[in-house]
């Protein structure tokens, strides 16, 4: 009988003992919500909650970077439609002088304004988002222009930046270039024939011409020989043995092709390439042009003024083309955004499908553990309380 005893007695205790792990278990789900507190708990369902937070995590720094990304661009596309803007009402000006509204000191107002605009315009290019310029390409840290003076007044603009965009991954295996080059949104790149305005004789050359913009061709005579110059060094056209094509540079060394053959007279003609233009060099080239600093007469003004014209509406163009394609890049990030949220959602929703615990599930499962626990230890007391007069009877 007291073989039949321990055994009675270490059985009861084992399941008293497991059924009360079982409640402890239950009444920690209940006090904390969750399903799965440790590995221990269910080693499967904590491996997948482990790899789902740590996806949630990857797409939450992913979100955050698309949100960086999504301001830098608009800010870029803001600053586009305002120098779009701006280029849009210089040229309603400059072709209402061409109409004759203004005066001289009318001429001399708006030369002062476009002065005004060209200073924002360098500004908004060097423009910096969370300490990083914008329009540098994959240099954010030095300005990407740069300029040169003559007193107070900006006489050039240099680009400095890099010419590579900056790429930054967006979401797993996508990328998206959020830091433009400038001097790719802010300059055409279709070179065309270059345009002499002016009645010096002087054309266009065999050459391949590599000045952008607009220059001013400088004609004068030194007695024996026409001499030409266009800011760099002057060319004397005694020394020249082909003036069909003449080699003239400018200080940066850009090089331009002039066929000297016919010059007949000294003068300044302005020389535009088209499909080279910056709006910094438009604007420079209208500020002075409207100050008449070449000293040019009317009728070469108004032809002047046409071709800036037409200049301006290239920049303009550009800008908006600019300004259109990263705007579809912006929606393209927030489709991004939306979708990698919706990823994130299911993410978590699966998390809290394997970890949450079902409350009421809980409460059911733990009054049955009770009800279990109470009629093992009622069992147990009436097992417990045999003697040997019990098996007697």
């Amino acid at each position: 009988m007291g073989g039949t005893l321990t055994s009675i007695y270490n059985n009861t205790s084992f399941s008293l003992y497991l059924n009360s792990k079982a409640m402890s278990k239950l009444q920690e789900q209940a006090s904390t919500g969750s399903k799965i507190n440790r590995a221990s708990d269910n080693p499967s369902a904590a491996y997948q909650i482990l790899g789902l937070n740590s996806q949630k995590r990857s797409l939450d720094n992913y979100m955050s970077t698309i949100s960086d990304a999504s301001g830098i661009l608009e800010m870029s596309t803001t600053i586009i439609g305002s120098m779009s803007d701006e280029i849009s009402a210089i040229k309603v000006s400059l072709n209402q002088i061409l109409s004759g509204t203004y005066d001289e000191d009318g001429r001399e107002r708006l030369a002062n304004q476009v002065n005004d605009a060209l200073e924002q315009m360098v500004s908004l290019a060097n423009t910096k988002h969370s300490g990083k310029y914008i329009f540098g390409g994959t240099d954010t840290v030095n300005s990407p222009y740069e300029v040169e003076r003559t007193g107070s007044d900006i006489t050039s603009v240099t680009y400095q930046g890099s010419y590579e965009e900056r790429y930054i991954e967006v979401a797993p295996g996508v990328t998206s270039n959020a830091y433009h080059v400038g001097d790719e949104l802010f300059r055409t790149d279709n070179r065309g024939t270059p345009v002499f305005v002016g009645d010096t004789g002087a054309v266009g050359g065999t050459g391949t011409s590599s000045i952008k913009g607009n220059a001013w061709l400088e004609v004068t005579h030194d007695g024996t020989d026409y001499n030409l110059s266009i800011g760099g060094a002057t060319v004397d056209l005694g020394t020249v043995a082909d003036l069909s094509n003449v080699a003239v540079k400018n200080a940066n060394g850009e090089v331009l092709y002039v066929d000297a053959r016919n010059i007949s007279s000294t003068g300044t003609e302005m020389v535009s390439v088209p499909g080279t233009y910056d709006i910094f060099n438009v604007l420079i080239s209208v500020r002075d042009l409207l100050l008449n600093e070449q000293d040019l007469t009317t009728t070469q003004l108004n032809e002047c003024r046409k071709k800036l014209s037409d200049s301006l509406d290239e920049v303009n163009s550009l800008l908006l083309s600019k300004e259109t394609s990263i705007g579809s890049k912006i929606g393209f990030i927030e489709d991004l955004k939306n979708t990698l949220e919706n990823i994130k959602f299911n993410t978590e929703d699966e998390a809290t499908l394997l970890q949450e615990a079902d409350i009421a599930e809980i409460a059911i499962d733990l009054a049955r553990r009770e009800a279990l626990y109470q009629l093992t230890l009622s069992v147990a007391g009436r097992l417990m309380s045999m003697t040997l007069l019990d098996f007697i009877e």
